[in-house]
């Protein structure tokens, strides 16, 4: 049975009738550890909605998250058009922000470079480290990089941009990071795709879309340079020079 959070300050339907959240569930493929971890959340009603976004998007957990950022073919586009967009040499150095489980990290070091991820969710982290083996991962924030200065020869973020609250402080790391022609490569989730499978409620409402125009103007505001953004399977990426 479970547990009646109704003691716990929280509304008793959450205690009494379960079901009609693990349909919600169910529709993200998570089953009963995630409902489980909702009600150990002891978080109220109105709080739901959040806390699926984080748990499946925003900072993934759970085994469901650990199957779905670990596939091969997860944001396989994306990763495909970032890496091409960089151009790594052999030996330059790569950061990706917000690496999650995503395999750009492996194939980056396949193609030479030195990879480096940092990710805010622990899950995540220890993912990326099985899956990417050769790469440093820390856990940390986009909004405070805890590297040195010029530090790297690319940047990137594979459907990352989409939940940033402060999108031209993070690409003002990005620059403060990167050598002075260092590229910046960017990949986030076309407007067009909002309320779709690629972009589902509760995660719509609760992310960021940008116009090519207004995507283009965050990036001069950290002042990066050679902006240029397409659209690309839908999505948009983003690319720019640190100088």
């Amino acid at each position: 049975m479970a547990p009646d959070r109704s003691s716990h300050g929280t509304i008793a339907v959450v205690g009494n009738d379960p079901d009609r959240y693990a349909e919600t569930l169910s529709g993200f493929g998570l089953g009963a550890e995630d409902l489980a971890a909702w009600l150990e959340s002891g978080l109220g009603d109105d709080a739901f909605e959040d806390w699926l976004t984080d748990r499946i998007a925003r900072r993934p957990r759970g085994t469901r998250a650990r199957e779905v950022y670990g596939a091969e073919e997860v944001h396989d586009f994306a990763r495909q058009a970032i890496l091409a967009a960089l151009e790594l040499e052999p030996g330059e150095r790569l950061l990706e922000i917000g690496c999650g489980g995503r395999l750009l990290l492996r194939d980056a070091i396949a193609a030479g470079a030195v990879a480096t991820g940092i990710d805010h969710s622990e899950e995540m982290v220890d993912l990326a480290r099985e899956r990417a083996p050769g790469a440093s991962v820390v856990l940390g924030k986009a909004e405070s990089l805890p590297f040195a200065d010029a530090a790297f020869d690319g940047v990137a973020m594979s459907i990352v941009f989409f939940f940033l609250d402060q999108p031209v402080g993070v690409l003002q790391e990005c620059r403060r990071v990167l050598r002075p022609d260092g590229r910046v490569a960017v990949y986030t989730t076309a407007p067009e795709l909002r309320g779709t499978p690629a972009a589902p409620e509760p995660l719509a409402s609760r992310g960021h879309f940008y116009t090519d125009q207004e995507l283009a103007g965050i990036a001069r505001r950290a002042r990066l340079h050679d902006v240029a953004v397409r659209s690309d399977h839908g999505g948009q990426l983003l690319t720019a020079r640190a100088g």
